[in-house]
């Protein structure tokens, strides 16, 4: 089974919310923890507690992690294989982009079966080349795991290079949903492929043709809602899975009240199998 449908029919049972857990230092202090590993294992702890069973899909920040060095990477190894465990699905949102063989390095650290950082899907950046992330992409084709890769962000830094016009009219966002697409079309149902198109962007690629989910950051603290949601993958609104962190992770430290809020903001993107 491909990536996209086990996230599809994840979506039917939970909805098609995808949450963040991102310890960054000003939230383990709002959470009364402190900013070394111990408040970074118990935050995690919590996360797993309160999202393994409610969300379709949690998306640990890496830089969270490695920013603590080896024994940060530790937590995250124990908390993407708790998420497992509980039958949750995970990515890892590294966004990691090479060629050749460091690309390939890449793709088994957090695709592959033996890694103990193995994620269900994983964030990349094609800005070296769609194509120059092939190891990846075959890796995922082979295990059924997931690749997300960066198309359109919100950041106002990348707009402009995002959306430079090719000679065939096509933004470079476009082209890259385009490529995803190829990648995808061997597929029946949706693909292992998908891409990242923020929520709060007044224009968007076309993705009627993706045929893989799209992760959509940028919905809840930051603007995006629903609408915005259902306006930048209208047509394909089942495949269209938003991320919501901070205003879930605000509920904490509490677990209960952070899988309240995850059940509420779920609601709001009901999911089905295709």
């Amino acid at each position: 089974m491909t990536f996209g449908q086990q996230l599809l029919d994840a979506a039917a049972d939970r909805g098609r919310l995808c949450v963040g857990i991102d310890p960054h230092a000003s939230l383990l202090k709002a959470w009364g923890l402190s900013d070394d590993v111990a408040g970074l294992a118990e935050f995690s702890q919590r996360c797993v507690e309160a999202f393994a069973d409610t969300a379709a899909l949690v998306k640990p920040q890496v830089a969270f992690y490695e920013r603590f060095g080896s024994a940060g990477f530790k937590v995250l190894e124990d908390t993407l294989a708790q998420l497992r465990e509980a039958g949750c699905l995970t990515v890892a949102d590294a966004k990691r982009g090479d060629i050749g063989s460091t690309m390939a390095g890449y793709a088994q650290a957090w695709l592959g079966d033996d890694s103990p950082l193995r994620a269900d899907a994983v964030t990349v950046s094609p800005y070296l080349g769609v194509g120059a992330l092939a190891p990846v992409f075959e890796l995922a084709e082979a295990t059924g795991r997931g690749v997300f890769v960066l198309a359109a962000t919100s950041n106002p830094e990348a707009v402009v290079l995002q959306n430079h016009l090719a000679q065939d009219g096509r933004s470079i966002s476009q082209q890259v949903v385009d490529e995803c697409a190829a990648l995808n079309a061997g597929h029946e149902g949706a693909g292992n492929i998908g891409v990242v198109v923020g929520a709060t962007l007044s224009s968007a690629p076309d993705l009627s043709a993706l045929n893989g989910p799209v992760l959509m950051p940028g919905v809840g603290a930051q603007g995006g809602s629903a609408a915005d949601v259902d306006r930048i993958a209208s047509g394909v609104e089942q495949l269209a899975f938003p991320n919501i962190s901070r205003a879930v992770l605000s509920a904490g430290p509490v677990v209960a009240d952070l899988r309240e809020a995850t059940l509420v903001a779920a609601r709001e993107f009901p999911g089905r199998s295709l």
